[in-house]
């Protein structure tokens, strides 16, 4: 069983920034399509932004332009960089890895982190 795990969030208020990461075995960032998603009370999960095996990033429209994804082979780390956060943003954020982008991109990535919350106060 693969292990993900994410940290870097908190509460910040509107208009702040924090950085997500997710740190895990040293295969998956070197061969693994990876992501970032998110999923407040009452709402399905969505994508955020993910990762081809070699760095290459993508966003859906909605999230483009504050959010930037980014991996470090090196340290085993996948990245969320967040910046002018709103309180619409307040989710559980979880990062996920998979052979296929198109099972990450649906939300059926074969591995999963366990969440970071993230609070944005207004």
């Amino acid at each position: 069983q693969v292990e993900l795990a994410e940290s870097g969030g908190g509460s910040v208020q509107a208009g702040g920034s924090l950085r997500l990461s997710c740190a895990g075995p040293e295969y998956i960032y070197s061969s693994y399509y990876m992501g970032w998603f998110r999923q407040s009370p009452g709402k399905e999960r969505e994508g955020v932004a993910s990762v081809d095996s070699d760095g290459s990033p993508s966003y859906p429209d909605s999230m483009k332009g504050r959010f930037t994804i980014s991996k470090d082979k090196a340290k085993n780390t996948l990245y969320l960089q967040m910046n002018s956060l709103t309180p619409e943003d307040t989710a559980m954020y979880y990062c996920a890895a998979d052979l296929s982008r198109r099972r990450l991109w649906i939300g059926s990535a074969m591995y999963w982190g366990q969440g970071t919350q993230v609070t944005v106060s207004s």
